[in-house]
């Protein structure tokens, strides 16, 4: 049996592994951590973004390249280099792992691009679960913590079921994690988003005039008008956007709370998605499905 030992309320060079680095959320989160003083190893898939990160000039800030969630080798592979590192400074163990790529798309399940949903399959379940496995031997050393970025509830939404099935999942896995790593006092807290700024609207609209054109024209006219609706929603409700820095803060704050609470709610309609979320199914799903 471990020994439980007080969470660090400063963060005093504690070490945290970020992922999804390259901008938004996970950008915004790792220059404020190692800002607040976490030593944080900051993930990405391009040379080109680790350049990026390294021009910030934050002794602190570590990119991590190339990594690739998809890439098993490369997921196995930073483990030495994190554990050498962390030596080097004096620290026991990886504090906490902040699970937060992945990107998604916007497709009726009927036209889904099975190779992109496959990707991110990859990037929001296979791959954090294999990072776990290779580090929760560190995170158990410094009594650390694992937090998942994840959509605001467990609702059904029509058209971004591949991001949505792929946090119910997580749900399910975290809560199992708090039930086998409870031993160690090891929690796992879900920091759940609603509309958050970040480059993955504008990629998603793109993305998505570009399926237009690819699709089955038979196929794609059974959904037009719908998709062409929920454009138009996305476009008013990008608008209101919470800034990704009000993420970053609260994962600081779970990170240095000596008890964080399993769930935070951050963004805009955050809070909404919640409260449906409390409500029977069916009666949640009608509600959502009489906006389409």
């Amino acid at each position: 049996m471990y020994l439980s030992k007080p969470h660090p309320l400063q963060p005093n060079g504690e070490g945290v592994l970020v992922t999804g680095c390259s901008s938004g959320i996970g950008w915004a989160t790792a220059l404020h951590l190692a800002r607040s003083g976490f030593t944080v190893f900051a993930t990405v898939r391009k040379q080109s973004d680790a350049n990026s990160l390294q021009q910030l000039h934050e002794p602190n800030l570590i990119p991590i390249c190339p990594f690739d969630l998809t890439q098993r080798d490369q997921v196995l592979g930073i483990h030495d280099q994190i554990s050498a590192d962390l030596t080097k400074r004096g620290k026991s163990g990886l504090y906490a792992i902040v699970n937060n790529a992945g990107s998604g798309s916007i497709a009726p399940i009927e036209l889904m691009d099975m190779d992109k949903f496959h990707v991110e399959l990859q990037a929001r379940l296979l791959g954090p679960i294999a990072l776990l496995q290779s580090f929760l031997p560190l995170i158990r050393e410094a009594n650390g913590r694992i937090i998942w970025i994840v959509t605001p509830a467990l609702i059904t939404t029509p058209y971004v079921s591949s991001i949505h099935a792929c946090d119910f999942a997580v749900n399910c896995l975290v809560r199992t994690l708090n039930m086998e790593l409870k031993p160690w006092n090891i929690p796992n807290i879900m920091i759940r988003c609603g509309g958050i700024q970040t480059s993955a609207s504008d990629r998603s609209n793109s993305e998505l005039e570009a399926a237009y054109r690819n699709w089955p024209q038979e196929r794609y006219a059974l959904y037009s008008a719908a998709l062409k609706k929920l454009q138009h929603e996305f476009a008013v409700f990008d608008q209101k956007r919470t800034p990704s820095e009000e993420v970053a803060k609260v994962v600081a704050q779970v990170l240095c709370a000596s008890r964080p609470k399993p769930r935070r709610q951050v963004g805009h309609m955050s809070r909404i998605a919640s409260l449906l979320e409390c409500l029977p199914q069916e009666l949640a799903d009608n509600l959502i499905g009489m906006r389409r």
